[in-house]
């Protein structure tokens, strides 16, 4: 089970599903999504609660993006560069997907530097939805936490696949 968590934005277009009493039962995590408009263009943000993992899409059928939420994360996980084997069982664990209201006022925080960030990116030149990988490549280059020790700073791009190594590399091989 995963738990999409949507910020008020998205209340509309996606109603809360239940109460999850559990965390969700993946190695990266409760998913976080706001909505942005960048150029007039409106898209999503994804954040994952443990890796902080940014994913950058465009914001098209909202209403049914719970239920790609998986397939999502697959290709950016392919993206990424992560083990087929690690990313087919992070996957496979993200069923049911529950919608939520975000509760982490950290990685909600995250998501507003992220969201300040992503126009900066985007705004050298013409762009399309090809340039959203660049930008998420960038953002998963942040440190985050910065403010913090060294040794509890997060890099994404590093973090995520430590915490897919870690979780699921005893049960595939």
């Amino acid at each position: 089970m995963v738990v999409l968590r949507r910020t008020q934005k998205l209340a509309g277009a996606l109603p809360i599903s239940g109460s999850p009493l559990a965390p969700s039962d993946t190695a990266l995590g409760d998913w976080y999504v706001n909505r942005l408009t960048v150029d007039r263009r409106p898209l999503l943000l994804l954040v994952s609660a443990r890796g902080l993992l940014p994913m950058l899409l465009p914001a098209r059928a909202v209403r049914s993006f719970a239920e790609r939420l998986p397939d999502v994360v697959a290709a950016r996980l392919r993206r990424l560069g992560v083990a087929p084997t690690l990313a087919r069982a992070e996957v496979d664990a993200m069923s049911p997907v529950l919608v939520a209201p975000t509760i982490d006022r950290s990685v909600v925080g995250i998501m507003v530097d992220f969201a300040k960030a992503v126009p900066f990116y985007v705004n050298r030149g013409p762009w399309d939805e090809t340039t959203l990988a660049f930008v998420e490549a960038r953002l998963a280059g942040t440190p985050c936490h910065a403010g913090r020790r060294f040794d509890e700073v997060v890099f994404p791009d590093r973090k995520a696949p430590e915490l897919l190594l870690a979780r699921w590399s005893a049960g595939v091989r």
